[in-house]
């Protein structure tokens, strides 16, 4: 690999090849993914497996179940609290009143 002499170059100059480094680590990476992507196609079409069957996403997709409510505000009962997360805005305002979080207990 034939050595650049940076420290002749000007800054514009400097620049002007880390941009070219830049778009070549990118073509490269592509290049990589790409030829990996093939041999794994392959394999997969030689065999009776799917990508699936071999890499299961297991934990993914699982959603939290809902908490229950454990706060309402008693102006409207429609307007709850879980007790986890940011509190609402009409708690907020409550407590800053002087209320007391057991106060809005369900």
């Amino acid at each position: 690999m034939a050595r650049i002499p940076v420290e002749k170059m000007t800054l514009k100059q400097i620049e002007g090849l880390e941009a070219q480094i830049a778009a070549a680590k990118t073509k490269a990476a592509e290049t990589a993914k790409a030829e990996v992507k093939a041999k794994i196609d392959t394999l997969l079409a030689a065999s009776e497996f799917t990508i699936g069957d071999l890499y299961p996403l297991a934990g993914r997709g699982k959603k939290r179940s809902k908490s229950a409510a454990k706060y309402a505000n008693p102006e409207d009962r429609s307007q709850t609290y879980t007790g986890r997360g940011r509190r609402p805005k009409w708690l907020e305002a409550r407590l800053k009143k002087g209320a007391k979080l057991e106060d809005f207990a369900i």
